[in-house]
């Protein structure tokens, strides 16, 4: 792993560290230097849960992270685009992806799969995103939504991983990417994978 990419990942963990704690920073907000433009050390691919903030999960300030939220993690074109925005533009040297235990996303999906039922408006394009974990997590039993969630995280990094400008990126050690789950019990961040 790049050192820029080890350095941001240590700062997100340390944040974590704090965060558990209780032990928060107190941040200044430095307005006319933020005008000036945004130089985040990570982007942050995240659920939408109202319980899952990642500037506070990982105890950050204004301008630190670049952050893409979508319920259940996943990511779309759009999603992708604002982290290939990050790797090229802002030259973000991690990718985070964040996923939470209890997302309501999987849970939903478990259940419109288990009744057959169809989602209604737009939720079917999630659904259809967490789809494929949720399948695989009934296959492998056990805790099966929490399997689910963790196959989610995981297929969230290959798909970011397929575009073309990410991968050249990963490739040339201009990025890395790394994963983690959080517990909402204990706000700890258990890490999934590193990869470079």
């Amino acid at each position: 792993m790049d050192e820029k990419a080890r350095l941001a990942l240590e700062k997100l963990l340390k944040g974590n560290s704090r965060h558990v704690d209780g032990l928060r920073k107190q941040f200044v907000v430095n307005r006319p230097e933020l005008a000036k433009g945004q130089k985040p050390f990570a982007a942050i691919v995240c659920c939408s849960d109202s319980r899952v903030p990642p500037e506070l999960i990982f105890d950050r300030g204004y301008g630190e992270l670049f952050v893409v939220r979508n319920a259940g993690n996943v990511v779309d074109d759009i999603a992708i685009g604002s982290i290939e925005f990050a790797v090229e533009h802002l030259r973000v040297p991690l990718i985070f992806v964040l996923g939470h235990e209890r997302c309501g996303a999987v849970a939903t999906t478990f259940h419109i799969i288990k009744e057959g039922s169809k989602p209604r408006g737009k939720l079917g394009a999630i659904i259809e995103k967490i789809a494929p974990a949720v399948k695989k997590a009934q296959i492998m039993g056990g805790q099966e939504k929490e399997v689910a969630i963790t196959e989610n995280i995981k297929k969230t990094v290959e798909e970011i991983r397929r575009s073309e400008i990410i991968s050249r990126s990963l490739k040339d050690g201009g990025v890395a990417i790394a994963a983690g789950k959080y517990s909402i019990k204990t706000g700890e961040v258990e890490l999934i994978l590193i990869e470079i």
